[in-house]
């Protein structure tokens, strides 16, 4: 299980990112687009700058939904792999069985 202060500082995150999304589509569209001035793009290039840190994508981590688990996270399921594994034992995630040659 992962520390509690990681997952919720984690999920802090998501909440940032989720809170900021559109501005910062905003601010990408006028620095990406061909129409804006030199001017424009460096003003929305400062104001990207000036937004929290935590409100990037890029900064949210992959945990597992039960425990928390950092690494080994099947996207597909939303698990690390004990919980993939065991779930999938218990025949709790549909289509997946257990491999046998």
């Amino acid at each position: 299980m992962a520390k509690k202060s990681k997952i919720e500082r984690n999920k802090q995150r998501i909440e940032m990112v989720k809170k900021y999304a559109v501005k910062r589509a905003e601010l990408k569209e006028t620095i990406r687009s061909p129409h804006s001035s030199w001017e424009q793009r460096e003003e929305a290039k400062a104001k990207l700058q000036s937004l929290p840190a935590n409100s990037s994508a890029t900064r949210i981590r992959n945990r597992c939904f039960l425990t928390g688990r950092a690494r080994s996270y099947y996207r597909k399921f939303g698990l690390g792999r004990s919980m993939v594994r065991l779930k999938a034992l218990q025949g709790l995630l549909p289509g997946v069985t257990k491999a046998s040659w």
